[in-house]
């Protein structure tokens, strides 16, 4: 398999893991209501809650932040109790891993200092020193400045050296600080050799496997081969995704590349998706860091929306130029076949509907533009909507020819009375009443609260808008002409004039600032 193909097949898997995101986040939720369970019950010695608080902390630490914070408190509430040296010096430490983890880098250190790594088994040891470790990297990468940051490496380094002579060659704990001081010293072939190790030790977990993954991802990116690093990060994000681990970077790394690919649809949904992760577990280093590359990726989005916008007005000058061509025909039609007035006359209604039909489209296309709430939904029903109109001529003009050639003309009256326009029109009314409250669903409440209890509008279950709603709805939209409003609803003008009269005499505003404050209730 190419690496084009294996990285395609890989962002196909990211893809669905992320369908199923819910899944694997409800499962680590299942976990942490049987320990929270079993962490309140009374009967609970203070030993095993401290226990039961440490394994809930470690759900929570790659998780959630303030959670982990939370159970970081009570594990040093209940070391205290005990008066377990050892075990309050592993609450500061597990208090000191969640702090760095949300970008809290003072506290982080402050932490640190006052922990006695002396009071720690062998294993607590290997984490405070790397963990010292990654402190002054994070610090160090977050920070950027070349004159500290080399300062700050070597530190990192020095903490790795001394996080080794607590771990025991050969297992991950070792192999995972041998990645670490590969990264730091731009060390590619030393690398990737640790990263095919851990991929061979047995048990490995998915958050291990994340971690190892991103870590030589980095060392591909700076070596200057980005497939590679994608398809590692891939691995990572995915990992992430069904381990349900939300302090990470690879996805929102992942949604950068994508990016500089042209793949903006991937992209919008991994930064997506990174920028809530990241909100979730409150890590705020993350936050800021993805920052830029979100405002870019949501540039790029809005050009693609202004394009379409661009597409649908050529959409509407061809079928304008489609309704000139029926006209043309209908006038042919009219002179030779002077005989079939009446065949004429329903060509020329049904021309006429489809005029009416495209100036209500371009109006509210206007509308639309004016407007920065634009939606691909509103523009999309409007094209199935004149798409579905367009076949019912064609099919009525092909019927029509067919009868006109074999001079069927009492079947051409039969079809013309078929033809039921109010039906026709009250389904166009519904579906504007179904795309308008999506773009405003809190219009009627909004306008409801410009009258008095008793002068609002109450609507029955089965019914979105009333006649009064659909007039200051197209105001709204940015149609105030009542002519066009008649119209579009099939009124007179007058009926429009007294409906828009009657209405603002009950409002509780004065008549000239009614219209106004219409138009500034706000969409979705």
């Amino acid at each position: 398999m190419s690496k084009e193909a294996s990285t395609d097949s890989l962002l196909t898997e990211l893809n669905q893991a992320l369908t199923h995101k819910g899944e694997y986040d409800g499962q680590r939720f299942n976990r942490i209501a049987v320990l929270t369970a079993d962490f309140a019950a009374s009967e609970v010695n203070d030993n095993t809650k401290f226990d039961l608080g440490l394994r809930i902390y470690e759900e929570y630490k790659a998780f959630k932040y303030d959670s982990a914070f939370v159970y970081s408190q009570k594990i040093a509430l209940l070391a205290e109790q005990l008066q377990d040296p050892q075990k309050v010096e592993l609450a500061k430490l597990k208090l000191a891993f969640v702090l760095l983890s949300s970008g809290l880098f003072k506290e982080t250190f402050d932490v640190l200092e006052r922990l006695s790594p002396s009071q720690l088994t062998a294993a607590d040891r290997y984490s405070y020193y790397f963990l010292k470790a990654r402190a002054y990297s994070d610090l160090g990468a977050f920070n950027g400045d070349l004159t500290y940051r080399p300062i700050y490496n070597r530190r990192a380094l020095a903490y790795a050296d001394t996080a080794l002579q607590f771990s025991r060659p050969g297992t991950y704990d070792y192999l995972s600080v041998q990645a670490f001081r590969a990264q730091k010293t731009n060390n590619l072939a030393g690398g990737t050799a640790v990263f095919k190790q851990i991929r061979r030790l047995p048990h490995l977990t998915l958050h291990q496997l994340a971690v190892s993954a991103s870590t030589t991802a980095y060392l591909y990116e700076l070596a200057g081969q980005p497939e590679k690093a994608l398809e590692l990060l891939l691995i990572s994000a995915i990992a992430d995704l069904k381990s349900a681990t939300k302090e990470t970077t690879a996805i929102y790394k992942v949604s950068d590349y994508c990016y500089r690919r042209g793949d903006l649809k991937n992209a919008y949904a991994f930064i997506k998706e990174a920028r809530e992760a990241a909100t979730f577990y409150n890590a705020r280093q993350r936050q800021i860091a993805m920052s830029q590359l979100s405002s870019v990726i949501e540039g790029q989005k809005i050009n693609i929306i202004e394009q379409q916008r661009k597409s649908l007005q050529t959409f509407a000058i061809i079928m304008s130029a489609l309704a000139v061509v029926v006209i043309g025909f209908a006038v042919v039609s009219f002179r030779q076949l002077r005989q079939l007035r009446r065949a004429g006359r329903l060509i020329a209604a049904t021309n006429g509907e489809l005029r009416e039909r495209n100036d209500e489209l371009r109006q509210l296309v206007q509308g639309l533009n004016e407007a920065n709430k634009i939606k691909e939904e509103y523009i999309g029903y409007y094209f199935h909507n004149n798409s579905q109109y367009i076949d019912k001529l064609e099919s009525l003009k092909k019927r029509v020819d067919g009868l006109l050639g074999s001079k069927q003309y009492a079947a051409v009256q039969k079809l013309a009375d078929g033809i039921n326009i109010k039906t026709e029109r009250n389904e166009l009314l519904k579906g504007f009443d179904t795309v308008f409250l999506r773009l405003f669903p809190q219009f009627i409440a909004q306008f409801n609260a410009l009258f008095r209890e008793e002068d609002r509008i109450r609507l029955p279950d089965d019914q979105l808008l009333t006649t009064e709603l659909r007039i200051f709805a197209l105001i709204r939209l940015g149609i105030d002409d009542s002519e066009q409003i008649s119209r579009m609803l099939g009124y007179s003008i007058n009926t429009i004039y007294t409906y828009k009269t009657r209405v603002k005499n009950r409002s509780l505003l004065p008549n000239e600032e009614f219209e106004a404050r219409i138009q500034a209730i706000q969409a979705v």
